[in-house]
């Protein structure tokens, strides 16, 4: 996982300098600590893995291969899972399943497609 900030404009993705944007994390950050509070370490290696997955396989992604690539118990993948949806919207699975959406990307069709620089393409939430 990169430090790197992009701005979607039109069909490129344009890199931000970090000077621009990395003083507005210490900004945020007391904020969103209360708001994610929740999330432990497997919370983020699971909305990574999934945010990072849907646009290589353009596909639903199910509990159990995110359990498997992650090495991670099934029941502690669907516990999280529930989480991430019920708390702040971070993922959603269209049919209370397999996870179809993790901001800012999903395999539902949308008005918006992005194409990353790694040549992957995917549709944006």
């Amino acid at each position: 996982m990169s430090n790197k900030l992009y701005l979607g404009l039109w069909r490129a993705m344009i890199p931000v300098p970090g000077m621009v944007w990395k003083d507005q994390i210490g900004k945020a950050a007391r904020d969103t600590t209360q708001k994610l509070g929740f999330m432990g370490e497997e919370h983020h290696r699971v909305r990574d893995f999934v945010v990072c997955e849907i646009p290589r396989v353009g596909k639903p992604l199910s509990p159990a291969l995110i359990a498997q690539e992650l090495d991670l118990r099934l029941d502690q993948v669907l516990e999280i899972l529930v989480g991430l949806e019920r708390n702040m919207r971070f993922l959603y699975r269209g049919d209370g399943e397999n996870v179809t959406w993790a901001y800012p990307v999903t395999v539902d069709r949308t008005p918006h497609r992005v194409t990353f620089s790694t040549g992957e393409q995917t549709y944006a939430a």
